[in-house]
């Protein structure tokens, strides 16, 4: 495969869907091709090179797993841990939870915690610290270990975990525990730190159909566990072939265990109807495509999104990043993903195909679905199911800064089978899948989508 058709695929979709910048990086046996187009931002354009920084958004939670294991594996940290014996001041809105949260809970997202507490606990050192102190405001979906649910919040404590532990800020323990050791000279957290480099804003397209800068570079401090890296494909690709391979740097020192570095990619528990993943590993989704294992995991910012596989079979990696919203980015990046395990490695598995409109059970779903900051609507127009997800008004109101658009009614449909599973056909979330989740009266209380679990409100 040559670096031109990487090349004009990038191009042609870049310019089909209205994308500032992408980058791709692509490693394969023993080689690594890099595409690129496009600018860093449309008021100020830079182009974008392999070495520009993009926002990672929840890649960077393979990053805070991965320093978890290198404590592990130093004695620092025991994995079935009560995370109170490292962080011994948590406090949650259940006493239950707080103390039968253990650091596995948080790795693989069974620790019954919604997906983030909204908190502006500012850019200094204390961030972390601050941040606990708010988490008895965070919802509780359930008891740890009950189920898998995706949460922001349970890796930003993680990442005081780390801070506990280490004496070091975050921030300075993943640059010690990782960044140095690997080499990763393109990867920073905060904003000093990148401000002088090449580095992408997110773009987001108005109400008038204008694409216009996000002015919300990424998220404050405090989320840097679950999404705050700034990294370049060059940079991914490295942190790629250092999980492909057997724990060691390219150097030939060993930061992990073969046994443990493998073991963050072995299924810990079971996830159900979702495009996501088959199962969560230590952090990496865990996906069966055609046949071949794979591990990665995608992420979102204001306006920028990236996305990450693994294939260890055929010793393959694909880096996607781009810096427009999700009607156009994440559809880009999904489609280089497929494009790249199509030609590189003969890997294809197409969408299933959603059953015909039935206005029965149509009736029985419609209705808001809700998280603490977003809520997901289906509704029925026409003769199409339709979904739509934004964040909650009281949310943007209180935030501090710029969030998101949401995303306006696509078209959806139940899937073949006894179940109540869904996929969404078109717009910003095509191709996701998720559940219905029913009580033991048989009534639908909730949807799972992209992992998280939403809870019905009417």
């Amino acid at each position: 495969m040559t670096n031109t058709e990487l090349q004009q695929l990038i191009e042609g979709l870049a310019e089909k869907l209205g994308v500032p910048g992408v980058a791709v990086g692509v490693y394969h046996g023993g080689r690594e091709t890099y595409a690129t187009c496009g600018v860093t931002n449309i008021d100020n354009p830079v182009p974008v090179d392999e070495n520009t920084l993009f926002v990672l958004g929840s890649v960077s939670k393979s990053y805070a797993a991965t320093a978890i294991m290198r404590l592990v594996e130093d004695g620092r940290i025991e994995l079935d841990a009560p995370v109170r014996r490292y962080v011994p001041e948590l406090r949650l809105a259940d006493e239950r939870v707080a103390a039968g949260l253990t650091v596995m809970h948080l790795l693989n997202h069974t620790g019954g915690l919604a997906v983030r507490v909204v908190v502006d606990s500012g850019e200094g050192d204390d961030n972390l610290a601050r941040y606990v102190e708010h988490l008895p405001e965070l919802d509780l979906i359930g008891e740890p270990g009950g189920r898998a649910s995706y949460s922001q919040a349970g890796y930003n404590l993680l990442a005081r975990v780390v801070e506990k532990v280490t004496g070091q800020t975050y921030e300075q323990a993943v640059a010690t525990l990782l960044f140095e050791p690997l080499g990763l000279e393109h990867s920073a957290y905060l904003a000093h730190e990148v401000m002088t480099r090449r580095f992408a804003m997110g773009h987001n397209v108005d109400a008038d159909g204008t694409l216009s800068v996000a002015r919300a570079w990424k998220n404050s401090r405090a989320d840097n566990g679950g999404g705050g890296l700034a990294s370049s494909v060059s940079d991914q690709l490295r942190w790629a072939r250092f999980h492909l391979g057997d724990g060691r740097t390219a150097n030939g020192e060993r930061l992990l265990s073969t046994a443990a570095l493998h073991g963050m990619r072995r299924p810990t528990v079971e996830l159900r109807g979702s495009n996501l993943a088959d199962a969560f590993g230590i952090c990496w989704f865990l996906e069966d495509i055609a046949g071949a294992a794979t591990f990665g995991h995608g992420g979102s910012g204001n306006g920028q999104f990236a996305e990450l596989l693994m294939v260890p079979e055929h010793d393959f990696a694909v880096i996607v990043l781009s810096n427009s919203g999700p009607d156009n980015g994440l559809l880009l990046n999904q489609s280089v993903v497929r494009w790249a395990l199509e030609h590189y490695l003969g890997l294809v598995e197409p969408d299933p195909e959603p059953l015909p409109f039935d206005a029965a059970r149509a009736a029985e779903i419609v209705g808001d679905y809700a998280v603490n900051d977003m809520t997901v609507t289906i509704a029925v127009d026409g003769a199409r199911l339709t979904m739509a997800a934004g964040i909650n008004a009281d949310v943007r109101a209180a935030s501090p800064v710029e969030l998101p658009p949401d995303l306006p009614a696509a078209a959806m449909g139940l899937l073949p089978g006894a179940g109540d599973e869904f996929i969404v056909t078109e717009g910003g979330l095509k191709g996701s899948r998720g559940y219905f989740t029913r009580d033991d009266n048989d009534r639908i209380i909730g949807a799972d989508l992209a992992g998280r679990l939403f809870l019905r409100v009417q």
